[in-house]
């Protein structure tokens, strides 16, 4: 299954340039007030006007572009799933694409961060497909009104992955080697705990004090021992690890609570490209991530850059975690 995807990856691209071109226009054609007009209150999230540029894109290209049936899995859709072309039923076909049009539409609709669309494409094995089936991920910069290049990353699985950076001006476009961090320390580097939203971010913050200082020691005054970058989106969260830029992510959100705002499925659809790079992608006690391809499903998530970081990271983390009443399920 895993090679018979790879067929779709040039389908998968060109619907994420064709989303991209979307939701550009959209942010240079209106203001941000507009674009964060909220359009409705989903049962897991909310949906802004810039999200509807991208989902009526998403199903238009669909319907032209594939003749064999799929099963589309995107929040906005009719209880998050579609099988297109109609009139195929879910039991017909091949593969389930689960899609976020735009992970980081925060960010992107005031222009403060690039937003990235993401799809990852499993063999449709019926409404237990999860995460850890996924064998093709396309992840796609949508850039800032006022940056010129974009990166695209993608991966087959055990191929490994691949990238490119593009001018969006002159379409020129070239290969990017991307390489994740090999330091065995947090010192000096990013290490993030995800906390973006009112409620229970004190407890966060305090967990990623206790890691932090199991990990580099006493806070020496006056000194940084180590960063932050609350990125609202997961996918950009990724990106920065395979990057190099950052060495530890950790999205605890979903063991406070029920009334926490989650990543879901679709957030996370492309860590396989992650993977493929040798980065460390696993729940918060180190096992592989499990979720059902779905848009309601709250997912846990922990970033090593490496499997060193990981070593020595992820003892002092699961102490935090334990510390406070936390355990495997």
């Amino acid at each position: 299954m895993t090679t018979a995807a790879a067929y779709l990856l040039p389908v998968i691209q060109r619907l994420h340039r064709h989303i991209q071109l979307k939701v550009m226009a959209a942010c240079e054609e209106s203001s941000a007030a507009a674009l964060a007009q909220v359009d409705h209150e989903g049962h897991d999230d909310t949906i802004y006007a810039i999200d509807r540029v991208s989902e009526a894109a998403l199903i238009e290209f669909f319907e032209r572009e594939l003749t064999e049936p799929v099963v589309l899995i995107a929040e906005g859709l009719p209880a998050g799933e579609l099988v297109l072309p109609a009139p195929a039923t879910a039991a017909e076909a091949r593969w389930r694409i689960i899609i976020d049009p735009i992970d980081g539409t925060r960010g992107l609709m005031y222009q403060k961060r690039p937003g990235w669309i993401l799809t990852g494409v499993a063999p449709n094995l019926g409404p237990t497909t999860g995460l850890q089936d996924i064998v093709l991920a396309v992840q796609t910069e949508i850039p800032l009104n006022k940056q010129h290049l974009s990166d695209q990353l993608w991966a087959i699985a055990g191929q490994g992955a691949r990238a490119s950076r593009t001018n969006r001006f002159s379409g020129e476009s070239a290969p990017l080697q991307l390489s994740p961090s090999r330091a065995a320390t947090i010192a000096h580097g990013f290490a993030t705990v995800s906390r973006f939203f009112p409620g229970r971010r004190a407890e966060l913050a305090a967990l990623d004090d206790e890691l932090v200082a199991a990990a580099l020691g006493p806070i020496q005054p006056g000194k940084a021992q180590c960063f932050e970058d609350q990125y609202i989106c997961s996918a950009g969260q990724l990106y920065e690890l395979l990057a190099g830029h950052d060495r530890f992510v950790a999205d605890l959100r979903p063991l406070l609570g029920p009334e926490m705002l989650c990543s879901h499925p679709y957030d996370l659809c492309t860590e396989l490209i992650a993977r493929e790079l040798g980065v460390i992608v696993v729940d918060p006690w180190g096992r592989p991530l499990a979720a059902p391809l779905n848009v309601t499903t709250n997912v846990a998530w922990v970033g090593y850059a490496n499997p060193q970081l990981q070593t020595h990271l992820e003892p002092h983390l699961h102490g935090a975690l334990q510390n406070r009443g936390f355990v495997p399920d």
